[in-house]
């Protein structure tokens, strides 16, 4: 299944950009050359920091919340 759901949405992806003449016409890149550009890495770099950022933001949250005194009363009524 995760295959099939992973080949459709890559298919979906190449599938959303017209060809074009220039496209078509172009030579296959060289064995030498990047597969990542550096644009591409900056944008991966960056996201990952951001994921990170937000993630460890909740982690520390939840953690302050829990680490809180609590009501005795509260836990009577549990």
């Amino acid at each position: 299944w995760v295959n099939l759901i992973m080949d459709t949405l890559a298919s979906l992806a190449l599938a959303t950009e017209p060809p074009t003449e220039a496209l078509l016409l172009r030579r296959p890149y060289g064995r030498d050359h990047p597969l990542v550009s550096g644009t591409m890495l900056r944008n991966i770099l960056g996201h990952a920091a951001y994921q990170l950022l937000v993630i460890f933001t909740l982690l520390f949250a939840a953690l302050q919340r829990d680490q809180r005194p609590q009501d005795p009363r509260r836990e009577e009524r549990l």
